[in-house]
C-alpha cells in the first residue's frame, strides 16, 4: 500500500466518523426541539385506530416532527378553491356499452302551444312549451325576462330563495336573443329562456356567495362558470344567483332558511334549496343545482319538481365551488324529465378545465317503451314500513307495470365500509375549506352545532391520509360492484331515501332521476328515483318521461303561488 492510499483511508474514515457524529447531533439538537412527544403520539393512536409500542414511536418522533415543518410550510402557502388537486376520480366503466356516436335528437316539441290570456299563467309553463312560443316569436325573451323577474321580486320574501338578480345581464342577453331570433339566427330550444343558478357558480360582476357569511361579499373577478357560458351560447337568460346552505349543506344560508313552496313552515331541503323552491314556485322555468350526498335529491323531493344528478364527469364543475373534487355533480332541476334532457344536452361535455370530464353522446329518444326495456327495482327497500311513503312508492311500480315495465326484485350492493368511504367528503371538503377552519373565520356561519360545516372540517383533519386512499380503493370494489349489478338493466327503481342506495350512486358516480310520486298527509311531496348506468342519461330520463306522462304530478304546482 502506497503512502498516498494510506493517507486517503486515513482521511475517509474520519469524515465518516463526523458524519455520524454531525448525524448524532442534528437529532439530538431535534430531540431537544421536539413539538410533538411520546404522549402526544400515544393519544393519536386512539384516535387513528393504531397501536405502536415505545421503541416505534421512538423511532418515529423525529420523523412526524420533520413531517410538521413541511405541514407548517403548507398551511402558508395559499391555494384557491378553485385548484383541483392532481389525482383525478374517474368511475371505471365497466362492461357495458357505451353509445360511441351522437345521434341527431329530434326533440318533438310540442305543437300549437297557445300564449295564455293570463299572462300569470306563464309561471309554469314548461321550458318545452315556453321554448315553442319564443320560436314562434308569440313572446319575445325581453318580455319573459321581465315577467320571471318580476315574480323572482314578489315572491322572493317569503321563499327566501334568490341572493342576487342579475337584472342588467339578464336584459342585455334578453335583448340580444331577440335581436339573434329577429336576424334568422336561433341557438335552440333554450334561446330566451330564463333560468337560475345556485349561487355557488361564478359570474362576472357579481357577487359568488357560497351561501355563507364569510363569502357574502366576495368577488371572483372573471371566473365564469362553464355551466353558465355553455348556457349563455345556448342562447338561455341568467336572470337569478339562489340561495344554497352555506357551503353547499342544507337550507340556512347567511340571510335565513329557504323555504319550501308546498309548506312555508318547513325548509327547501339542502343544498341546491333556491334552485328547487323557485323552480317549483314558478319563479323561474329551470336552476342549475348541485349534488355531493343528496344535493338534487333532497330539494327536488322536498319542492316536488325534477332533477337529474349526471353522471361523474358528464358535466365541467369549472367555476364552481369546490366541496368534494372527486363527488360534486351539477345538474338541471327542472318541472318535469322533458326538461331536465333539453337543459343536460345544453350542460354536458368537455372544456378542458375540468379534467374529470368525458364527452360521450347523449342519444335522448323521449318517452322510453317500458316494455323493451329491464327494469330492475329494490325490493327490500320498497318492502319496508316508511311512514307517507311507501303507499306512494308502491303506486309508482303499479305505474310502471302498467305502462308495460317488468319489474324484476333487486337485492342493492351491500357489505362495504361506506362510513369508512363517506369520510371522503368530509376529507376532501376539509381541504377544500382547510384556510377557513385555520383562520378561525368558521365561527361566521351561521350553523354551528355538531353536524355542521365547522366541526365537520374540523373532524376530518384526523382522517390521516392513508385511511383516505384505503376508503378510494374500497371506493373502487363498490363501482365494479354496481357495474356488474348494472350491467343487467337499463334503470333500477329505488325509493328515494332509505338503505344505502343514496351514498353508493354519489360515490360511484352513476345518475339517477329523482320525481315527484305523491303526497304526505299534510301536503308535501314525494318522490322516487331511477338510477342509470354510466353515462346513459338518455334511458333514465326516456323512463321518467314515460312514467310522468302517464301521471299527473309534474303538472301539480304549490297552489299559493298560483297568481
Amino acid at each position: 500500500m502506497t503512502i498516498r492510499n494510506t493517507k486517503f483511508k486515513k482521511t475517509s474514515l474520519v469524515l465518516v466518523a463526523l458524519l455520524i457524529l454531525s448525524g448524532f447531533l442534528a437529532g439530538f439538537k431535534m430531540a431537544q426541539n421536539m413539538a410533538i412527544e411520546k404522549a402526544d403520539i400515544n393519544a393519536a393512536q386512539k384516535i387513528l385506530d393504531l397501536n405502536f409500542d415505545d421503541n416505534e414511536i421512538a423511532q418515529m418522533l423525529p420523523n412526524i416532527n420533520r413531517n410538521l415543518r413541511g405541514v407548517k410550510e403548507l398551511h402558508e402557502y395559499p391555494i384557491d378553491n378553485s385548484t383541483p388537486p392532481a389525482l383525478w376520480f374517474k368511475p371505471q366503466k365497466g362492461n357495458r356499452a357505451i353509445a360511441e356516436k351522437q345521434e341527431q335528437i329530434l326533440w318533438g316539441l310540442p305543437k300549437d302551444v297557445k300564449l295564455p290570456e293570463d299572462r300569470n299563467e306563464l309561471a309554469f309553463y314548461t321550458v318545452a312549451q315556453l321554448s315553442v312560443l319564443i320560436q314562434e316569436r308569440k313572446i319575445t325573451s325581453v318580455e319573459l325576462t321581465q315577467f320571471f323577474i318580476e315574480r323572482l321580486k314578489k315572491h322572493n320574501g317569503s321563499l327566501q330563495a334568490v341572493i342576487t338578480i342579475t337584472e342588467e345581464r339578464a336584459m342585455a342577453q334578453a335583448r340580444r336573443a331577440d335581436d339573434l331570433l329577429k336576424n334568422g339566427t336561433y341557438l335552440g330550444p333554450l334561446h330566451g329562456i330564463p333560468y337560475g343558478a345556485k349561487d355557488l357558480m361564478s359570474v362576472p360582476d357579481y357577487k359568488t356567495t357560497w351561501g355563507a357569511g364569510p363569502y357574502k361579499e366576495q368577488d371572483r373577478g372573471d371566473e365564469l362558470a362553464t355551466v353558465v357560458r355553455k348556457l349563455d351560447e345556448s342562447g338561455a337568460i341568467l336572470v337569478a344567483k339562489l340561495t344554497l346552505g352555506a357551503l353547499a349543506m342544507g337550507d340556512v344560508w347567511y340571510g335565513g332558511t329557504t323555504k319550501n313552496p308546498w309548506n312555508l313552515e318547513q325548509g327547501s331541503s339542502g343544498s341546491s334549496a333556491g334552485s328547487a323552491s323557485t323552480t317549483s314556485a314558478g319563479l323561474v322555468p329551470f336552476a342549475l343545482g348541485t349534488e355531493t350526498l343528496g344535493s338534487i335529491v333532497s330539494p327536488a323531493t322536498r319542492n316536488g319538481v325534477t332533477g337529474l344528478r349526471p353522471t361523474f364527469g358528464r358535466v365541467s364543475r369549472a367555476g364552481a365551488m369546490a366541496l368534494s373534487w372527486s363527488m360534486d355533480k351539477i345538474g338541471p332541476i327542472t318541472r318535469n324529465a322533458f326538461d331536465c334532457a333539453l337543459v343536460f344536452d345544453a350542460i354536458r361535455g368537455e372544456d378542458n378545465i375540468d379534467l374529470t370530464v368525458e364527452d360521450h353522446p347523449f342519444n335522448y329518444k323521449g318517452k322510453a317503451d317500458l316494455s323493451k326495456l329491464r327494469i330492475g327495482y329494490l325490493k327490500p327497500y320498497f318492502d319496508r314500513n316508511r311512514p307517507n311513503q311507501k303507499e306512494n312508492d308502491d303506486k309508482s311500480l303499479e305505474v310502471l307495470r302498467s305502462l308495460g315495465a317488468e319489474l324484476i326484485p333487486v337485492e342493492w350492493v351491500s357489505d362495504m365500509p361506506f362510513s369508512a368511504m363517506q369520510a371522503i367528503l368530509s376529507a376532501e371538503a376539509s381541504a377544500s375549506f382547510d384556510e377557513l377552519t385555520r383562520s378561525n373565520r368558521d365561527t361566521l356561519l351561521v350553523r354551528q352545532g355538531a353536524g355542521a360545516w365547522p366541526n365537520s372540517f374540523r373532524s376530518a383533519r384526523f382522517t390521516s391520509a392513508v385511511d383516505y386512499i384505503n376508503a378510494n380503493r374500497a371506493r373502487y370494489q363498490l363501482v365494479d360492484k354496481v357495474n356488474d349489478l348494472m350491467e343487467n338493466y337499463d334503470v333500477i327503481i329505488s325509493p328515494s331515501f332509505g338503505g344505502s342506495q343514496l351514498i353508493t350512486t354519489n360515490l360511484t358516480g352513476h345518475p339517477c332521476v329523482v320525481l315527484k310520486n305523491g303526497y304526505t298527509e299534510n301536503g308535501s311531496p314525494t318522490s322516487i328515483s331511477f338510477i342509470g348506468n354510466l353515462f346513459d342519461e338518455a334511458t333514465i330520463l326516456g323512463v321518467a318521461r314515460a312514467y310522468q306522462e302517464a301521471t299527473e304530478f309534474d303538472e301539480q304546482h304549490p297552489p299559493k303561488f298560483i297568481d
